[in-house]
């Protein structure tokens, strides 16, 4: 049996981390991997996420399992997070996932489930694991255009001429904030726009929202999937709490299904569980438990939301700082888009060519497609890496 497998493609982030770690430079630079850091480099441990585990370690009883859909707790906490009211509680449908992946995972086996001929189209570019589960599950794919590489934002024009070919049933992929890997964001009225797009056509919005409180801020995040929740008749929503609560192995998602009315609430969480059952039975708990006990306790969700506050800003404030030293070196406001962007990445737009001169010239790292992890930078490496933009001409 062994010998029919065939080689797969190498994962290239995993490659670049593995060719990191073997680079003897010191003054090198990891703006790969997608993990928050802070200025030491380190993917702290937040403190109410400590208080928690501590917490939970006196008083947790019993390690049995909670249920083929995770605690019921946890499904309400977060979805009283991500959707704040705007839809009945009892319209939605919901499950605890092995993270935001896992949650991804289990709304396209739904999607294939519920209409084998779906087809799901998927923003150019989008994050890769999208598109090779979707490949892996023979699900068809269609890329519509998103970002513009001249100016570094959103290409609305070109995003809805496409999304005009969609046929009534088929599923629209849409980041909720903080777009991975361009960091380039819909507006408000964008939101409206394709919305009334959705509608018109009878598609179904997917929205993958995992870097809520990155971008602008907890309610300002969430702010696109809760239009997209309270103004459209069926939505899926697959969220992750790896990066806001800083539990990325704890493997912590949940997957929504969001009806207009509650009749189909009842079915859709047997279809729900039922997938859990034949994927992985049992969600993990630890992580959701943590992530519960802190939107349920007042202390300990202020203390989260200040530090995951501080987070968000330390972020914007390297963008800022990175934008101006890039203006400073050049004379040119070309990479102010950089300030414009939010959450942990933002797209270059510059060649595969241009990356890897960086990597070899300065010890740059940075995936192919120009898609740097600016939690990877702190205020001494920001000017190392505004130069070596700079010598290679990007």
């Amino acid at each position: 049996m062994f010998e029919n497998f065939k080689p797969l493609p190498a994962d290239k982030i995993l490659g670049l981390m593995q060719m990191f770690r073997e680079d003897p430079r010191e003054q090198k630079i990891d703006l790969g991997v997608g993990v928050y850091k802070n200025a030491q480099g380190v993917t702290p441990v937040m403190r109410a996420i400590k208080a928690a585990e501590h917490k939970l370690w006196e008083e947790q009883e019993t390690k049995a399992y909670v249920g083929l859909a995770g605690d019921p707790a946890y499904s309400d906490a977060m979805i009283n997070l991500i959707l704040a009211g705007v839809v009945e509680r009892g319209n939605i449908a919901s499950v605890a996932t092995p993270g935001g992946t896992g949650a991804v995972r289990q709304a396209f086996e739904l999607i294939k489930m519920a209409n084998p001929s779906a087809r799901v189209f998927v923003s150019d570019p989008t994050w890769p694991n999208h598109v090779s589960i979707l490949n892996y599950l023979n699900i068809e794919t269609v890329v519509y255009r998103y970002f513009d590489r001249e100016t570094r934002a959103v290409n609305f024009d070109g995003m809805m001429e496409d999304l005009k070919t969609a046929q009534k049933g088929d599923v629209i992929l849409l980041h909720g904030c903080c777009h991975n890997p361009t960091g380039a964001n819909l507006n408000e009225v964008q939101w409206q726009e394709v919305i009334n797009l959705l509608n018109e056509r009878g598609l179904i919005p997917m929205i993958d929202i995992a870097y809520q409180g990155f971008g602008d801020g907890l309610e300002e995040d969430a702010k696109g999937t809760r239009m997209v929740a309270s103004g459209c008749p069926e939505v899926l929503i697959a969220a992750s709490c790896s990066k806001n609560f800083g539990i990325y192995r704890e493997r912590t998602g949940l997957l929504m299904a969001v009806s207009n009315d509650a009749s189909g609430q009842a079915l859709n969480q047997q279809t729900l569980s039922f997938l859990n059952r034949q994927n992985y039975s049992f969600p993990p708990d630890h992580g959701a438990r943590l992530v519960t006990m802190i939107l349920n306790d007042e202390a300990l969700r202020a203390d989260w939301a200040a530090e995951l506050e501080e987070t968000r800003l330390g972020m914007l404030a390297l963008r800022q700082q990175l934008s101006d030293e890039l203006q400073r070196l050049t004379g040119s406001d070309r990479f102010g888009f950089i300030a414009q962007h939010r959450g942990m990445f933002s797209l270059l737009g510059t060649t595969p060519d241009l990356v890897e001169k960086m990597r070899l010239d300065n010890g740059i790292y940075m995936v192919g497609d120009s898609r740097m992890n600016i939690a990877g930078l702190n205020t001494e490496t920001v000017p190392i890496l505004a130069q070596a933009i700079v010598n290679a001409g990007v």
